[in-house]
């Protein structure tokens, strides 16, 4: 029995003090590509839907915020944020990927923590406070048959 156990021990300590073998050999497959690069760079310039919230930071070369997201069972909310730095109007549409669909801007946030809503599926509200805002999307409490599914969301800002 103690020679099972110095055994053990043994090979548990040497098992313990092997150096990590480091290849430091690099492979032609393993370089980055421009288009690679290029496709990263891309991907990181869309506004995307990361669990409950989309992030509003660039617009497209019409100067629209543009967005995909989806509401589901456990997302039943999506908060659309957004910065404001000039004074203007705020005009914002939803389209469901359906078509039609119980789905409507709920309420927006302004960087004061006031708020005003609901709206339905189009909004146009001024902006006059600088900071950030926040938009709640959802589904309508006093309609039948929540929306579930993909949807699209449009921000245009309009400077006086």
């Amino acid at each position: 029995m103690k020679f099972l156990l110095i055994l053990l021990t043994s090979i548990f300590f040497s098992s313990c003090q092997q150096k990590e073998n480091k290849n430091t050999t690099v492979y032609a497959s393993d370089t980055i590509s421009p288009k690679k690069s290029i496709e990263k760079h891309k991907q990181k310039r869309d506004n995307k839907q990361i669990g409950d919230t989309i992030m509003m930071n660039f617009s497209n070369k019409k100067g629209f915020f543009t967005a995909e997201g989806s509401l589901d069972s456990i997302h039943s909310k999506v908060y659309i944020k957004f910065k404001n730095e000039d004074p203007g109007e705020l005009k914002a549409t939803i389209v469901p990927a359906t078509g039609k669909g119980n789905i409507r801007f709920n309420q927006i946030i302004f960087p004061d923590k006031s708020s005003d809503g609901p709206f339905g599926m189009d909004l146009k509200i001024p902006l006059t406070q600088k900071g950030n805002y926040i938009i709640v999307v959802g589904h309508s409490l006093m309609a039948d048959n929540p929306f579930w599914g993909k949807f699209s969301v449009q921000l245009e800002h309009t400077k006086e």
